[in-house]
């Protein structure tokens, strides 16, 4: 048969088979083609609004800026806090000694052994139950560590570190320096071999690739993370390899096409560990908070360098003192987070929150040797 014909024929059974299917539902005879909908979609007929009753509001007010709101917002939460803490303070522990201030005033004395912080007339000890005694040089740590104990409202705020973080660190210096008159002392063993750990996977040294499938799509060209880094690191790297540690070399950890570690060279992890093996309690103790705060042994021993009355010597150098300072260092520590939030914006109250933490732990380093 043929072709056209079929296809007629089938028509022809569709149209019959449609209409006796609407003559048993009593509608009219149609054709099959009039089965869409065709009617025109009407217009939507506005209704007028009622009159509402009563004074027309008010003018438009300006709104505050982002940054207004956000310092308003903040100085709620501090006194939100604030208003808790006075009230565990005097509903935890009725009664009890820590629950309160023992002392008025704090103030710095000068004795022959050194600086104390007193607390009215008792001296401020550490965990060891050891007088906290600082060299007669250190007058400014002094005095900052007199304001943290002004600030406390109770004396049981002072068994928190985060509430004392100079105090904590002092602390920790001076039983290094009490655990090295001991023959088998493991304060400066575990101190050298966390330090160690960290230089495997230095944050100065772990660059970005040079490409990244993640990374956005720029109208112009800008700098990779990895030229941003090779920027910060090349000028700190090229400080130690010729002042701290002569002839040393120290590799990128990371190429730019692999994610497999690399390690340091022999001879150069033995240098740095008899370095920072021969550093003073108060520098070793100062050191350890820097690398536990920037995630990078070079920074902390670059913050060092430049602050510590051991290295004098470099610091009367022209143009050498002050040139690395804990902007530089918390760029150098964060340059990946600040790469990511000015292309996808900052989280509120935690990117915000461990920046000042992070410029705080490295000030309290800095202060603690300078």
């Amino acid at each position: 048969m043929d072709v056209a014909l079929m296809r007629s024929t089938f028509k022809t059974a569709s149209s019959l088979s449609a209409r006796r299917q609407l003559q048993q539902l009593g509608s009219p005879s149609i054709c099959a083609r009039c089965l869409l909908h065709t009617t025109p979609a009407k217009e939507a007929t506005p209704i007028a609004h009622p009159t509402v009753p009563g004074p027309p509001p008010t003018a438009p007010q300006a709104e505050p800026t982002f940054a207004q709101s956000r310092i308003a917002r903040k100085k709620h939460q501090a006194d939100q806090l604030r208003q808790s803490q006075n009230f565990k303070v005097n509903s935890s522990k009725p009664g009890s000694a820590l629950s309160k201030r023992f002392w008025k005033n704090v103030s710095v004395k000068e004795t022959d052994e050194g600086l104390q912080i007193l607390l009215d007339t008792r001296p401020v000890r550490t965990a060891t139950r050891q007088v906290l005694t600082l060299p007669k040089n250190k007058r400014a740590l002094a005095a900052s560590i007199a304001m943290e104990w002004d600030h406390l409202i109770s004396a049981q705020q002072a068994l928190r570190q985060h509430y004392v973080p100079l105090t904590s660190l002092v602390s920790r210096a001076i039983d290094i320096e009490a655990a090295d008159q001991q023959e088998n002392s493991t304060i400066r063993d575990s101190i050298i071999t966390t330090a160690m750990k960290y230089l495997s996977t230095d944050t100065l040294l772990c660059w970005a690739p040079e490409k990244s499938l993640h990374d956005p799509v720029q109208s112009r060209p800008t700098k990779s993370l990895r030229q941003k880094q090779r920027e910060v690191a090349e000028p700190i790297l090229g400080f130690l390899t010729t002042h701290v540690f002569p002839g040393v070399e120290i590799v990128e950890i990371l190429s730019e096409d692999s994610i497999i570690p690399r390690s340091q060279p022999q001879m150069t992890t033995e240098i740095i560990r008899g370095w920072v093996s021969g550093l003073p309690p108060f520098e070793l103790a100062a050191l350890e908070r820097g690398i536990l705060a920037t995630k990078s042994l070079l920074v902390a021993v670059r913050v060092l360098v430049e602050w510590s009355q051991e290295w004098k010597h470099l610091q009367k150098g022209p143009g050498m003192q002050g040139k690395f300072g804990i902007e530089e260092a918390a760029e150098a520590a964060t340059l990946e987070v600040l790469h990511q939030t000015e292309q996808w914006g900052e989280v509120e109250d935690t990117h915000d929150v461990d920046k000042e933490d992070l410029r705080r732990q490295i000030g309290s380093s800095i202060l603690l040797v300078s």
